[in-house]
């Protein structure tokens, strides 16, 4: 049993950064590698970096996902995109234009009744949306101007900022809530890890022989939600989608010494180990369980998953990927993957501080304490940290 209560710690308002710095490479970066930390800034974390280490990004980018509805009783309905239902993929529903149906979080959904049409609260005349499925919070969402869906989200939306800012929305943040290597749209959240790097900073990882790669996963709003259940294993993961490119493939077999950037990435990374292992056993399902990882005994290697992977994509002809995942990654699992995890510092409680102890083991705390004793900036918008793993 994985108590959540084991991961608690204080963590007060003033640790959390609610702004960015004005320079996101010139954050604070602690270091932890074999029982021992480093503090450095963020520009200087290729120093720490050996120079034929794979470095693996989430290219995933936010989208303005929240959208508001009004009723003619006047009440307001809040809309936050989570996953496209029809046109089911992404590259799909983004280039709708005319209707398009998605899974939601509904806020003030008692008041919207059944396949009642209701519009945004602005402009009642550029969307209309339908509640047609109120178990799954589906919503089919209509508009006559013809133009692209993601054209008209970027008009109407807003950006969904993490609730712990406990702030609103700012005009600065359409763009300091997006990596500078942000491509794929999809997220309602951002692979905050990747918030630190600059062009600089790729530049001179590269310069150093550094290679880069890069990974999608469509971060969902649950990574948000709290685990309210003491036993975190009953804790319910949001099913996130993913991608995969051969070349990726090829660059994770071919690198020994990988490191993640940020949970998402790791995630990913983890999560197609185990499509590996179920392809071996003749299972295309391409979605893996919350628990998968302690149910199944393999003794696949990382490079042998990985190819069977490969081998699955060159007989389907596929030059990318498409999977999903609910993986919780827990304090016993064992990463297979990296060697070392760029992240952020997270919330006390969440599944992510305890993919973090999967990574460093119970070390996790002595180092949270080091971060808040030095002032360390917490959450999205703070400091970052590189742990290797013990």
């Amino acid at each position: 049993m994985i108590k959540k209560s084991d991961f608690h710690f204080n963590l007060t308002d003033e640790h959390i950064a609610k702004y960015p710095l004005a320079k996101r490479d010139e954050s604070k970066l602690l270091v932890y590698q074999n029982g021992t930390t480093t503090h450095a800034i963020f520009r200087d974390i290729g120093d720490f970096l050996d120079s034929d280490t794979l470095v693996v990004m989430n290219n995933a980018k936010v989208i303005p996902a929240r959208l508001y509805f009004k009723r003619a009783s006047g009440a307001t309905i809040e809309v936050l995109l989570l996953e496209p239902i029809f046109p089911a993929s992404y590259e799909a529903v983004f280039t709708a234009t005319s209707s398009c149906k998605w899974k939601c979080i509904i806020g003030n959904s008692k008041k919207w009744k059944d396949n009642e049409v209701i519009f945004l609260a602005e402009n009642t005349s550029i969307m209309g949306a339908r509640l047609i499925d109120r178990d799954e919070r589906i919503v089919e969402l209509t508009w006559a101007s013809g133009e692209s869906f993601t054209h008209l989200l970027d008009r109407i939306g807003e950006l969904p900022l993490p609730p712990y800012l406990n702030r609103d929305t700012e005009a600065s943040d359409i763009q300091t809530y997006q990596t500078v290597f942000a491509k794929n749209a999809g997220s309602v959240a951002a692979p905050t890890a990747g918030l630190h790097f600059t062009d600089r900073v790729l530049s001179s990882l590269q310069a150093k022989g550094v290679v880069l790669g890069e990974v999608t996963l469509h971060v969902g709003a649950g990574t948000f939600l709290p685990v309210k259940e003491d036993n975190v294993m009953d804790h319910d993961m949001h099913r996130e989608h993913f991608e995969i490119t051969r070349d990726t493939l090829d660059l994770l077999v071919s690198k020994n010494k990988r490191v993640c950037v940020g949970t998402t990435s790791m995630r990913v990374l983890e999560s197609i180990y185990w499509i590996g292992v179920q392809l071996s056993k003749g299972d295309t399902k391409l979605m893996v369980d919350k628990l998968e990882p302690y149910a199944e005994s393999t003794h696949l290697t990382y490079n042998e998953s990985l190819n069977e992977v490969k081998r699955y994509m060159e007989l389907n002809a596929i030059d990318t990927l498409q999977a999903a995942t609910e993986i919780l990654i827990l304090p016993h699992y064992k990463p297979k993957s990296c060697i070392g995890l760029i992240t952020n510092f997270h919330l006390p409680e969440s599944t992510l501080l305890m993919l973090i102890a999967s990574v460093v083991g119970d070390n996790w705390r002595n180092i949270y304490q080091e971060a808040q004793s030095h002032h360390f900036r917490f959450l999205s918008y703070g400091d970052s940290s590189l742990l290797f793993v013990d």
